[in-house]
């Protein structure tokens, strides 16, 4: 089952990237089939095998042989491992489908923000009324945490945006808001403590290296989602440890 699981991951990671590059842009149903965004040609069905074709093809498109970026292989592993590590965690219990849906959304927004940097509208509210569903079939503790966290992830933020006169996005703030939702006040502040390092430790290698310079933007939502997924597995005892050692 865990490597049903693997697959499966492979399987729906293809078609996350396909929303993380369309959703920005709202063409996501703009075309029926997958194509080359270089050359426009319709890809056939032995270039949509996950992972397995840009190995084929090696990372060229077997029209106009433009490169094909290494994000796309990559993300379809992160969701197979992820799927499979969510499995092998949860088993088939309802859990399992609320850490899929987070799997789904991290995949998704890591994608459109790193091509785009937008994160797109449209799929947090899908996300959103997905949470709704479930915590309809596995009520949580307290729906009050809920909500509050809901309203202190983009209250925060919102109050970061104005601070820093738009030093992060108005996408994130909303991610914050569906997180806040999702896990509560307690856990959303290890995710802010959690992204915020990443953050902080990436962006200061990448000027120190002169990657980027200080004044360039850099895509936040992957630091924000690795922080919620750490935090949906590991969240309870990591701050179980912090109250029990400060």
């Amino acid at each position: 089952m865990t490597a049903v699981f693997f697959v499966l991951g492979l399987v729906f990671g293809s078609f996350f990237n396909v929303v993380g590059l369309r959703a920005p842009a709202k063409s996501l149903f703009a075309h029926s089939r997958s194509y080359c965004p270089h050359c426009c040609k319709d890809l056939h069905w032995y270039e949509l095998i996950p992972l397995l074709s840009w190995l084929f093809l090696r990372g060229k498109c077997s029209g106009c042989r433009a490169h094909i970026s290494l994000m796309y292989p990559a993300m379809e592993l992160f969701s197979g491992a992820y799927f499979s590590f969510a499995f092998l965690y949860h088993g088939f219990t309802p859990p399992l489908i609320y850490s899929l849906l987070l799997g789904a959304l991290t995949h998704i927004f890591i994608v459109s923000d790193i091509t785009s940097m937008i994160l797109p509208s449209s799929v947090l509210i899908t996300f959103s009324l997905c949470y709704m569903l479930y915590f309809l079939i596995d009520p949580p503790i307290s729906y009050w945490s809920q909500v509050i966290g809901g309203g202190v992830g983009a209250g925060v933020t919102a109050g970061i945006i104005l601070l820093s006169r738009g030093g992060m996005g108005g996408g994130d703030m909303k991610l914050f808001g569906l997180l806040g939702f999702m896990m509560g006040v307690e856990k959303l502040f290890l995710i802010f403590l959690i992204s915020s390092s990443l953050g902080a430790l990436t962006g200061g290698m990448l000027i120190i290296t002169k990657v980027i310079s200080g004044r360039q933007p850099v895509p936040f939502a992957p630091f924000i989602l690795t922080g919620a997924c750490v935090t949906n597995f590991y969240g309870t005892p990591l701050i179980e440890w912090y109250l029990g050692h400060f």
